[in-house]
């Protein structure tokens, strides 16, 4: 169902001539008193119409609705659809119309549902128990939310449980569909959140792993949840927007706001990264080791230092490695005699 804006008439006026009538009406309620005291029979007219317009004459004023910036109303009359006031200001619609929002009581602890329980009201039930009165009306925010859902524990893509949480920009951009179309479009932007958490995380691992395709392309690539975060939650708001699109609501943005590895395996995942850096300094340390020697050599038989033998290159190959590859600094020993 497509939205229709509907062109409503101007409030106030309506309001003063309500208003009006309702002076009138008293004022027929007197005249029609003052005609039976004078025992003329004329008076039952006004006076009955005076207080008809007085008993029923509230109706109308049902019909007066006030539309704030970033809001929305979706009317129905006798269970048609009748428009959507969309626009700020103060209207006058059938009377008897009616505002239709499933999700008006839904609360996700969202940006504009935290707004709203906290300006909920404390009163005191009948059996003396404190309860909160939500003053949420049937009004359709138009504005930006933020939607943070609760965090998952996922499976990626190496089957390693891991922990995340993202933060999802949206709004409602065709209200009947909102409406209409879905049976509460909080709960089901929630669910699909979760649907599609779920089904981008475990294409991913969380850290770079050999022989893993992330792009679909048949390649091995350096894809992670944690190097690529931009680039997964964009497949994550591409992924919504395609779910949610029935429920005429825009995904303008999808960010991560949490993750790490699942509490189970946390430790011994740090233990393999603290391993993986500590052998890949020690590699950089050799390969650095293996160069200055290298060196060392080439300087000694180009200015003709010193003539060493295989054994002696051999002792001080050994003796270079220890000290350049040493945790802790070299002692010196001195030796005043001869190798052998």
């Amino acid at each position: 169902m497509e939205e229709k804006v509907l062109k409503a008439r101007p409030g106030m006026p309506m309001l003063i001539l309500f208003i009006l009538l309702y002076f009138a009406a008293i004022g027929l309620i007197i005249l029609g008193g003052t005609l039976l005291d004078n025992q003329q029979s004329i008076g039952a007219l006004p006076l009955i119409v005076g207080i008809i317009w007085m008993i029923f004459g509230i109706f109308p004023f049902f019909g007066l609705k006030i539309i704030k910036p970033q809001e929305a109303l979706v009317l129905t009359l006798f269970g048609k659809y009748t428009g959507t006031l969309r626009e700020a200001g103060f209207y006058y619609v059938h009377p008897f119309s009616s505002a239709v929002n499933p999700a008006y009581k839904t609360r996700l602890g969202q940006s504009g549902d935290v707004d709203s329980a906290a300006s909920s009201k404390l009163v005191i039930s009948s059996e003396g128990n404190t309860v909160q009165a939500s003053t949420a009306t049937k009004k359709i925010s138009l504005k930006v939310m933020t939607l943070n859902n609760s965090k998952q524990k996922v499976n990626d893509v190496l089957g390693n449980p891991v922990e995340i949480g993202i933060a999802v920009m949206w709004r409602v951009v065709d209200t009947a569909k909102a409406v209409f179309n879905v049976d509460n479009f909080k709960e089901f932007l929630s669910l699909q959140c979760d649907s599609a958490v779920r089904n981008i995380v475990r294409i991913y691992p969380y850290d770079v792993a050999e022989g893993v395709d992330t792009t679909g392309d048949g390649e091995p690539d350096e894809g992670s949840l944690r190097g690529s975060s931009s680039l997964v939650a964009e497949r994550i708001r591409k992924e919504i927007q395609e779910k949610v699109e029935t429920a005429g609501i825009e995904i303008l943005e999808a960010r991560i706001t949490y993750l790490a590895y699942a509490p189970e395996i946390a430790a011994a995942m740090l233990q393999r990264q603290q391993a993986t850096a500590i052998v890949d300094a020690r590699k950089m340390i050799v390969d650095g080791a293996v160069g200055m020697v290298e060196m060392a050599l080439e300087k000694l038989n180009e200015n003709n230092i010193v003539e060493l033998d295989e054994e002696r290159k051999a002792a001080m190959v050994s003796n270079l490695l220890v000290v350049l590859c040493g945790n802790r600094d070299a002692q010196p020993v001195v030796n005043s005699g001869s190798l052998y």
